[in-house]
């Protein structure tokens, strides 16, 4: 019962917010995107494509992990298949992914204040 519940909020505090994280991240510009000037519109919808494709997955195995732990502790059973444990091992693994590629957000750098006098 320890272990369903444990499952259960690491889903929660990991899972959740790393796919709210990767959606709100799916079109962003920045250093690491392929929308550059030199970049082709193929690159940037094949990786588009497969954010899209890994928040998904994220989405089905935390329902998943989700329904199969709740649905044990409400109706008191004991033991889980085994299935649900491979699926909670792979969405943790998943969204630490997504959570470590997404970064923080950038700073924008402060232009220096340039005075004649240095000149």
């Amino acid at each position: 019962m320890v272990i369903q519940v444990l499952m259960a909020v690491g889903v929660v505090v990991l899972a959740l917010p790393a796919l709210v994280l990767g959606g709100s991240r799916l079109n962003r510009r920045g250093p690491r995107s392929l929308r550059t000037p030199g970049g082709t519109t193929s690159e940037f919808v094949v990786v588009l494509v497969g954010r899209v494709l890994g928040l998904l997955l994220i989405l089905v195995l935390s329902t998943l992990v989700l329904v199969a732990t709740i649905g044990a502790l409400v109706k008191d059973l004991h033991d889980l298949p085994s299935l649900v444990y491979v699926a909670f091992v792979l969405d943790l693994l998943l969204a630490a992914l997504v959570v470590l590629t997404s970064g923080a957000p950038r700073r924008t750098r402060t232009r220096r204040r340039g005075t004649p006098a240095r000149r």
